[in-house]
């Protein structure tokens, strides 16, 4: 013996929430595969950035002998 009868309303206010619910849910999925594949492009580009502003090492340049201007000459 059912206590209380659900409605043909009731019924479908809670299957538009249910509907809802799991709407947000896979939208929430769906922000997070976004964020991490662009986290993953960002963090990529940085390293790109940073080998290519890294200073590469050269030689010495060769002696020069200066001349040295003395005042009291």
């Amino acid at each position: 013996m059912p206590v209380v009868k659900i409605t043909g309303q009731g019924l479908a206010a809670i299957a538009l929430s249910v509907a809802l619910l799991w709407g947000c849910w896979i939208e929430t999925r769906v922000t997070m595969d976004r964020s991490r594949a662009e986290r993953a492009r960002v963090l990529h580009d940085l390293k790109l950035l940073r080998q290519e502003r890294r200073p590469e090492p050269v030689s010495l340049p060769a002696a020069r002998q200066r001349k040295v201007h003395s005042l009291l000459s």
